[in-house]
């Protein structure tokens, strides 16, 4: 055989896994302080006492050494699983396990293993019969096994089966960034492991022959690999744990785990706070117990085992419901937004949600004085400027002083500015509601808005859609749903898209030009308002066909010859904030400005020569109908 061209070579095997676990603790030393080195450090030591007692003893012929070299090799035996648990534990970011009572008691195992091993001539309970029985020109022993033998097998067996495990848990939780690290010492652990199982089970020709020794010749290269050419201990995963288990202990907002029968798993500080109780007493307890949700958590039982979905709008991140939670401080209560997720492992298996509270108290209560504020304006505003500018015009009418005329008209005026003001308010509260967007027409929507600009107005406007005139008959802008003819062009007219809010950026884009405009144009020969509008579909990143349709744009320009934007109110609108010194006339351009952003469109205010203001509103095109 070829075996017996190498002399005593379990002992040569067995001594050459020693010195290799020596090496290898020797090359790591550097690396103490870092998560796992410390346990790593422990490992090689159990495996070298393993190793080169038993390689020693294979050498020795003498009883009593030889009995007291296989006492120590037990304790490399006893403690090589439990630092290689330690490791495993702290190197995937878990040493609070370590701390842990129930890691205390494997330590407390290995102490009470080790010191019936040492004593085993007083008890027998780890072996009886010691024998020599010889083997390969080697001193191998023969013995029976004490009960305590193989519950330190046993033992032995599940610590290193619970490191792997954590190990291989790591690799497919972080995907390739610890790939090879991990799945190295994962796999080093297996011919020792197994070779030990064998020996113990007294399985093969040759039941007295241990072969683990000899199997921690390819462990080790296969820990040498881990750390040396894959930088073992410069990351681990530590890092990427601290980073989660951070990630959600810092966060502002309570994050509340579930496991599928919507039992609590874990709670971030905030939510302890939120909830006036603490994680300890939270866990595995439901969630019904600390909050009454207005959403729905699943719907287990149903045709759907695992749980369903909370509501509608889950799949876009959450339900949008409130609830109202009293301050554990003894404070007023606040208001949180309610967001309801499926928590999914690496796999994509559903195994429970994640509910996240957040603090909206002072959004709602600036909503509740938006809602005030605007019905105000809507209605209060709106009907006492009408009842002013009745009296108005009955007092223009039974006047015959041409200076109280002049009042009389302004009067009417200012109250039907201020009526207009009311409307353009409620204009604002439907861009602030959250609605889906449809497929329009956009030529469409334009033409329309021109008409009833048209009819409102004694102006002059002018319409060019992709440079040609056209005319508006007044017909109402719809959505593509509701055509019934047209033809191979309307498409390109087409986008995804917020009709409300679009109208509503096309409409006071042209109301602001004539509202604002002073009467001394200079495209009419009376001097009164004009303005053009010019819609085209611009293609952009691409070279003018249909292959750059993703970067396609509806551009809209509105110009006019009236005395211009004072500059202080687009700056105004532009920051995003009024103050003292820049803020606007009215609400035309903050309405131009919040609809242009519900649909995703850029504005932009230039200066026309020789007169008057251009308006560009470039909108974007989405092909997904």
């Amino acid at each position: 055989m070829a075996l017996d061209l190498v002399p005593a070579w379990p002992a040569v095997g067995s001594l050459a896994g020693g010195a290799g676990a020596l090496a290898l603790a020797w090359a790591i030393r550097e690396h103490r302080g870092r998560p796992g080195v410390d346990w790593f450090l422990g490992v090689f030591a159990a495996q070298a006492t393993w190793c080169l007692s038993y390689g020693v003893g294979l050498l020795v012929s003498e009883p009593a050494i030889r009995a007291a070299l296989e006492a120590t090799m037990w304790l490399g035996v006893i403690w090589t699983g439990i630092a290689f648990l330690g490791f495993a534990l702290e190197y995937t970011g878990r040493s609070d396990v370590v701390r842990s009572r129930l890691f205390a008691a494997v330590v407390g195992f290995g102490a009470l293993s080790s010191a019936l091993v040492v004593t085993n001539s007083l008890h027998g309970v780890f072996w009886t019969d010691f024998a020599r029985d010889p083997v390969f020109g080697v001193e191998t022993v023969s013995y029976a096994f004490g009960p305590w033998a193989y519950l330190t097998v046993a033992a032995e067996t599940v610590l290193v089966a619970s490191a792997v495990f954590l190990l291989v848990d790591t690799l497919l939780s972080y995907g390739p960034l610890y790939r090879r690290e991990s799945a190295a010492v994962a796999l080093s652990s297996l011919p020792p492991g197994f070779a030990l199982v064998a020996w113990a089970l007294a399985l093969g020709p040759v039941p007295q022959l241990q072969l683990a020794p000899v199997m921690f010749v390819p462990h080790l290269l296969l820990d040498a690999y881990a750390f040396d050419r894959a930088e073992m201990f410069d990351r681990n995963p530590t890092t990427s744990r601290a980073a989660e288990r951070t990630a959600i202990d810092d966060l502002r907002d309570p994050i509340v785990a579930l496991a599928l029968d919507r039992r609590i798993v874990r709670i971030n500080p905030a939510a302890e706070t939120v909830l006036g109780v603490d994680a300890q007493t939270a866990r595995d307890r439901p969630l019904a117990d600390f909050l009454d949700l207005p959403v729905r958590i699943g719907d287990a039982g149903e045709g759907e085992p695992d749980g369903g979905e909370s509501g509608p709008d889950d799949e876009a991140g959450g339900s949008r419901e409130t609830v109202e939670i009293d301050a554990g401080d003894g404070a007023r209560s606040r208001t949180y937004a309610v967001s309801v997720s499926r928590l999914t492992d690496p796999n994509g298996t559903h195994v429970g949600y994640t509910l996240v509270l957040s603090d909206v108290t002072d959004r709602e209560r600036r909503r509740q004085q938006l809602e005030v504020l605007n019905r105000i304006l809507r209605h209060n505003l709106r009907n006492d400027a009408g009842v002013v500018r009745g009296y108005g015009e009955i007092l223009r009418d039974r006047v015959d002083d041409s200076e109280l005329v002049q009042m009389a008209d302004a009067v009417e005026r200012r109250a039907g500015a201020l009526a207009a003001l009311g409307e353009k308010a409620g204009t604002v509260e439907r861009l602030l509601e959250d609605r889906d967007p449809e497929p329009t027409d956009v030529r469409d929507l334009v033409t329309s808005a021109v008409a009833d600009a048209r009819g409102r107005d004694d102006a002059a406007i002018e319409l060019a859609v992709d440079g040609e005139p056209t005319t508006a008959d007044g017909g109402a802008a719809t959505s593509v749903g509701e055509r019934t003819t047209g033809d191979a062009d309307d498409d390109e007219w087409v986008t995804r898209v917020r009709l409300d809010a679009l109208r509503a950026v096309v409409e006071n884009t042209v109301e602001n030009a004539l509202d604002h405009h002073d009467g001394q144009g200079t495209e009419r020969d009376d001097g009164g308002a004009w303005v053009r509008v010019a819609l085209r579909r611009e293609e952009r990143g691409g070279d003018g066909g249909h292959e750059g349709e993703g970067d396609a744009r509806f551009v809209l320009a509105v110009a006019d010859d009236g005395p211009g934007i004072p500059e202080h109110e687009v700056e105004a609108v532009e920051s995003g904030r009024e103050t003292a010194l820049e803020h606007g006339s009215g609400l035309g351009l903050w309405v131009v400005a919040w609809g242009a952003a519900a649909v995703g469109a850029d504005v932009e205010y230039a200066d026309r020569e020789p007169r008057g203001t251009r308006v560009t509103v470039s909108v974007p095109v989405v092909d997904d109908l």
